[in-house]
């Protein structure tokens, strides 16, 4: 009798596409950290873009409300008519921007909007634009949907600012989409209005798409946030979310607003992926994005605080760090505690007991990433660790 093989043996026929896939440094570094700290080790994480308040009281007693109304159930693909609603009245109202409900489309996060809509535009060797340093998601999303992505620099003597003239030298006949993220992450870079006409212009002669992720668009600080969209609103799909502004990374709430034919388009691969949204997530996401003003303004006043603190205290450490205009993250040249910032990254976790992500996946050697989403205890107890490192080098 011939023993089937266990699953541990079995050779997986995976995918090529899926093989070639990198995880999330991220997720490694924040996984490394949680297991340290379930072995009972003092980590202090600096590496998650989640905000540290609880969600607003307001949107919580919505979603309550939801259940005891018994919103428990499949929702359209796209969303929930009053969600769809809330958004574009919401875009009209803050961004400037025009959008019918069906040109919205509510998404299982924002990641999910940025997929689909990778996945409804590009053919194989399609070439998309992103200026660097990046998300560390975009190349990985791109390749995976079978397009190519193109790093476009950007430097912190700039302050991360993107050069036009940059991205038309990258322009090759493949080149088909912009992918922009304004205020930025790893980057904090908000780019100003004058780049985005530019850039509009320039897509229009030039024939490309652009999609603008614009998660952080409330956590800006020295700058006016302006959606390009406003100048190029017929190629242009506008990415956003519940996560940063409302405190909400755990509802999984993104969406996306555009032309019809890629809205559909979206639908159409989310229909055949997840479906619709978390209903009850999708009721809450209302509350939030029709009522949440005074809440995003005390998030940023702190947000600003906690800022200035980090960046002015990782420079008087001798670890240049620019100041971000916008989102909650700075990146820091890290060479004084280690010319490779894989290494650096590793022992400022290993004995300074603190969790950073290093700039590799994000385009940015020399550079670790830290986010400040976290107490002002906690920010200068950071400090005192990293200072104790580089005494100790």
């Amino acid at each position: 009798m011939t023993t089937p093989p266990t699953p541990s043996t079995f050779n997986i026929p995976l995918s090529k596409k899926v093989q070639s896939l990198k995880p999330s440094s991220t997720v490694a570094v924040s996984s490394r950290a949680l297991e340290l700290q379930r072995a009972g080790v003092d980590i202090i994480s600096m590496a998650v873009g989640e905000p540290d308040f609880d969600t607003p009281p307001h949107v919580i007693a919505a979603a309550k409300t939801a259940m005891d109304a018994g919103k428990t159930r499949y929702t359209s693909v796209n969303g929930i008519p009053e969600l769809r609603e809330a958004i574009a009245a919401k875009l009209q109202r803050e961004n400037g921007l025009t959008y019918a409900p069906e040109a919205v489309t509510v998404t299982s996060g924002g990641k999910q909007a940025l997929f689909n809509a990778l996945f409804a535009l590009l053919d194989p060797g399609d070439e998309v634009l992103i200026p660097s340093p990046y998300w560390v998601s975009y190349p990985e999303m791109v390749s995976f949907a079978g397009g190519v992505p193109v790093a476009v620099p950007t430097t912190p003597e700039s302050g991360y600012q993107l050069d036009v003239n940059a991205v038309r030298a990258a322009l090759t006949p493949r080149s088909k989409l912009l992918m922009l993220n304004s205020p930025g992450n790893p980057t904090g870079a908000v780019f100003p209005e004058d780049t985005l006409r530019a850039l509009a212009e320039l897509a229009r002669e030039k024939d490309l798409f652009i999609i603008t992720d614009e998660m952080y668009e409330h956590i800006v600080y020295d700058a006016a946030q302006t959606s390009i969209a406003r100048f190029a609103p017929e190629r242009t799909l506008t990415v956003n979310g519940a996560s940063k502004a409302y405190a909400m990374t755990g509802w999984r709430i993104g969406y996306a607003a555009g032309p019809l034919p890629l809205i559909r388009a979206m639908n159409a691969i989310q229909g055949q992926s997840t479906s619709n949204a978390n209903s009850i997530a999708q009721w809450a996401a209302v509350s939030a994005i029709t009522d949440s003003y005074a809440f995003i303004e005390r998030s940023r006043a702190e947000f600003r605080k906690r800022r200035d603190r980090i960046v002015a205290g990782l420079n008087e450490l001798g670890l240049p760090t620019p100041t971000p205009q916008g989102a909650f993250y700075v990146l820091t040249d890290t060479t004084r505690i280690h010319a490779d910032e894989l290494e650096a990254a590793r022992l400022m976790l290993d004995e300074a007991r603190v969790a950073v992500v290093p700039g590799t996946d994000f385009a940015a050697p020399g550079r670790v990433r830290l986010s400040y989403a976290t107490s002002m205890v906690k920010i200068e107890e950071v400090l005192t660790r990293l200072k104790g490192l580089l005494d100790s080098r």
